[in-house]
């Protein structure tokens, strides 16, 4: 029996305009086939399970033919899985879409089209131009600018221009020059507002303003490059009084996000929302001690303890995972008290319905076991490497505790010459940590012996600091160890 097939639309670029019919189509894919303009954060989005097909074309150059791109759909198709063709923008406004489903349907393959966002509206939206506006037009025309090669372009300028309406040209970049002399020529008025708006929807984005007559000359100046799209008409000339995205606090600034993979889609997409470049790149993962006979030792006598401390939301997971695979819930805690590290952890336990009795009032492992109260033993759970100044605060209270490692921190990566080149290479780089455990993956993923000296950690806690500063990076810390406190670092530090 025959699997099937889903074309989904990407969007123009920021993962936020991806659909959530098309989420939770490429999170249920078995395979996913996808194109070059698929953003990468999206990409980042695909299971790691699934068979990941890279098709991508660019202008003049296509490593895999459309006619085998078809043919890959419909052999995995047969092969009984779940495809997902990937495609960026919308896969039926000049996306080869129908071609790609002609031979689906030749063979009877069940298929389905999740719409995307076009860049022919959000490009221009995010460059501060409404293609559509009551007092400047009552039409929007969009147009490919792709030329087949050795053929001219096949457009009917002279009735576009007559239409008086807002012209948007996709894939039109090498066509710049002869999409401005067919309108010139058809007779649209040479001082008609015209924009180009590069890379649309990404902290990458510019946009060249200019006449239709000067178009060419600002484009060619600017270097401007695919993937762009091509605005010409008088809602233009709105685009310096409604541009929005560009004023953005983090508009062109580089950010690496290098929290657990699992913990790191709030933190980049808050810096997405500011306009930051984000890369992700999770450095260290956490793994579960199992088995783990101290774990089930502790939890066997739980009701000996006052308190049980928790010092991190993966301390939070790795309690209820014991509880789920013992057969046992939030009962099975009874009367013990429950302190938190920070806020992070505590919504972490609100999500199982559980909160913290204790979070002190700073965020760190020394204050926690300081502003503890006093009366009971204490059941420590937390990583393998946890900081000793939790328990020497407690000693020195003379307060009884057992500290018992339920999950070690791993780093994640090998050794990356694209982010060391990154971080040796780029102005004004900013790297978020989040702990000790980042820096030291991060590290080890760029190489020790790396040049650290021109980019900046941007650090949740004093720890965290000291652990970047020994490896000569310039470092700020936030006011508290929170994901408020850092985000607000980073826009104050820009």
């Amino acid at each position: 029996m025959p699997g099937k097939v889903t074309l989904v639309g990407a969007g123009p670029g920021d993962p936020g305009l991806l659909t959530r019919k098309g989420l939770e189509a490429l999170q249920n894919a078995e395979v996913v086939v996808y194109d070059r303009l698929v953003g990468p954060a999206i990409l980042a989005l695909m299971p790691e399970q699934a068979e990941q097909i890279n098709v991508g074309k660019q202008a003049s150059h296509h490593p895999i033919p459309q006619d085998q791109i078809n043919r890959i759909l419909l052999d995995k198709a047969l092969e009984g899985k779940n495809v997902v063709r990937l495609k960026g923008g919308d896969p039926f406004l000049f996306g080869r879409g129908g071609e790609e489903l002609e031979l689906l349907v030749q063979h009877g393959v069940p298929f389905e089209e999740v719409p995307g966002i076009t860049s022919a509206i959000a490009a221009p939206a995010y460059g501060g131009i409404p293609v559509t506006h009551r007092d400047c037009c009552s039409s929007l025309h969009i147009i490919t600018g792709h030329q087949r090669a050795g053929k001219e372009l096949d457009i009917d300028f002279e009735a576009l221009v007559r239409t008086r309406g807002t012209l948007v040209f996709l894939m039109g970049v090498t066509a710049l020059p002869n999409i401005r002399a067919g309108l010139l020529a058809a007779g649209m008025d040479p001082a008609t507002p015209a924009a180009v708006v590069e890379r649309g929807t990404t902290p990458a984005q510019r946009r060249i303003s200019a006449t239709l007559e000067t178009l060419g000359q600002a484009a060619e100046q600017a270097r401007v490059e695919s993937p762009a799209v091509i605005v010409v008409g008088s809602v233009c000339a709105l685009a310096e009084q409604f541009d929005w995205f560009d004023s953005l606090p983090l508009k062109g600034k580089n950010v690496v996000v290098t929290r657990p993979k699992e913990r790191i889609g709030t933190l980049s997409a808050r810096l997405r929302s500011l306009g930051a470049q984000v890369w992700e790149y999770p450095c260290i993962a956490t793994v579960p001690l199992d088995p783990c006979p101290a774990l089930d030792g502790a939890m066997e006598r739980l009701s000996q303890y006052e308190w049980l401390v928790l010092t991190s939301p993966a301390g939070v997971d790795t309690l209820w995972r014991w509880l789920k695979d013992h057969g046992k819930d939030a009962r099975a805690l009874g009367s013990v008290r429950l302190a938190a590290i920070g806020p992070g952890t505590d919504r972490e336990l609100g999500k199982y319905g559980l909160r913290a009795d204790y979070v002190p009032e700073v965020y760190d492992a020394a204050h926690l076991g300081a502003g503890l109260p006093a009366g009971g033993n204490v059941l420590i759970l937390r990583a393998e490497e946890g900081s000793p100044a939790l328990t020497e605060e407690l000693a020195r209270r003379n307060i009884a505790y057992d500290d018992v490692a339920t999950y070690r921190t791993v780093y994640e990566n090998p050794r990356s010459q694209e982010l060391r080149e990154a971080v040796e290479g780029t102005d004004g780089l900013l790297v978020t940590f989040t702990s000790a455990s980042t820096v030291k993956g991060f590290v080890s993923s760029v190489g020790a012996d790396a040049d650290f000296s021109r980019m900046a950690g941007m650090c949740i806690g004093a720890q965290t600091a000291a652990e970047a500063q020994k490896h000569g990076m310039t470092v700020k810390t936030a006011k508290a160890a929170t994901m408020d406190a850092l985000v607000e670092l980073i826009v104050e530090g820009v």
